[in-house]
């Protein structure tokens, strides 16, 4: 065992390196961890990629951001690297594989943001089937003449069939959230049934293609694999009901945008609304962003002051358990 002593001085011996102004919380834990050498790119925007390849050179800790891709140039960059912290939830982002065959452990920060983004998502949820931006801009705009009996008119939750796709962690914390909404029934898919998890909602586990065709709602709120990567598409729309709303709040590269759209437009479902898209951000000439049907928003499914200051204190803890041989509070065994 190390002496505290003996342990300060290993902390002052190891550098990392931040790429993003991260919450305060966060910054202080790094900061109060004993002369851990810390250096950081102080601003809210992504550090270019050649200037972080040269950041991390000679660095035994990395604190990253889910945009930051750390990949095999990276990992060769670097060198040295012990430990890869990601303020993130998601680890598309990482190439496991290389981070594995060099022995890197990895930190990541479940659970602390799965109440912010199911909010999130029933939030979007709502604003999306009873059309709270376009009726906004409709006051804005001069559009609100008169009260009218179908102006306006969206979709409710009330004796609903709400279909999840990814009963995880964020997926069960949105079904607990709609359930008081009066909603009929829940459906759910994924890899493998989750029978003890989705007898509290008295869920039932179905195919993806039979999800489609019931659900008035759909869900989001798998993680993005190789299995899950463009599962909504096409053939997966043109199952949906034609007043069907669709919600993504996991990653965008879930769902074949360009198919969406179509859907959209065609009027094979009613709306959609996304917190996630592909690229990030989405170009302001992308066609979706056209469509008053589509609710898009800049990722910020876990954007609460509490939440990203309580994932800030993770992956910095993460690191710092990491850079001294600890076990870590939340690791991503690989």
């Amino acid at each position: 065992f190390f002496r505290p002593r003996r342990m300060r001085a290993l902390l002052r011996a190891m550098e990392v390196f931040v790429t993003r102004r991260i919450p305060p919380a966060g910054l202080r834990t790094l900061s109060e961890a004993g002369g851990c050498a810390v250096r950081l790119w102080d601003s809210e925007e992504p550090v270019p990629r050649a200037e972080l390849l040269a950041a991390v050179a000679g660095k035994q800790g990395l604190l990253c951001l889910l945009s930051d891709r750390v990949d095999r140039e990276l990992l060769e960059a670097a060198g040295a690297l012990k430990v890869i912290s990601t303020m993130s939830v998601g680890f598309d982002h990482l190439d496991l594989h290389e981070i594995k065959k060099r022995g890197i452990r990895v930190g990541y920060t479940p659970d602390v943001l799965t109440d912010a983004t199911a909010e999130l998502s029933v939030a979007l949820l709502l604003a999306t089937c009873r059309r709270l931006p376009e009726s906004a801009e409709e006051v804005k705009n001069g559009g609100w003449t008169t009260w009218k009996p179908l102006w306006m008119c969206g979709y409710g939750l009330s004796g609903s069939t709400v279909g999840i796709i990814g009963l995880g962690r964020i997926g069960q914390a949105v079904a607990r959230r709609l359930k008081p909404f009066g909603v009929k029934k829940f459906l759910y898919t994924g890899s493998r049934p989750k029978t003890e998890i989705a007898a509290e909602f008295q869920a039932e586990f179905v195919p993806i293609t039979r999800l489609a065709e019931e659900a008035d709602f759909v869900v989001v709120t798998c993680a993005l694999t190789p299995e899950t990567q463009g599962i909504c598409n096409k053939d997966f729309f043109s199952r949906m009901r034609k007043n069907a709303v669709f919600i993504n709040t996991s990653r965008g590269a879930v769902v074949n945008q360009e198919d969406l759209y179509d859907a959209l437009v065609n009027g094979q479902i009613a709306a959609a609304g996304l917190d996630v898209t592909t690229p990030e951000p989405l170009p302001t000439d992308h066609p979706l962003l056209s469509l008053k049907n589509c609710v898009i928003l800049p990722h910020i499914g876990s954007a609460t002051y509490t939440t990203r200051n309580t994932m800030s204190v993770l992956a910095a803890n993460n690191l710092l358990a990491g850079l001294r041989g600890e076990p870590m509070p939340s690791e991503l065994l690989l």
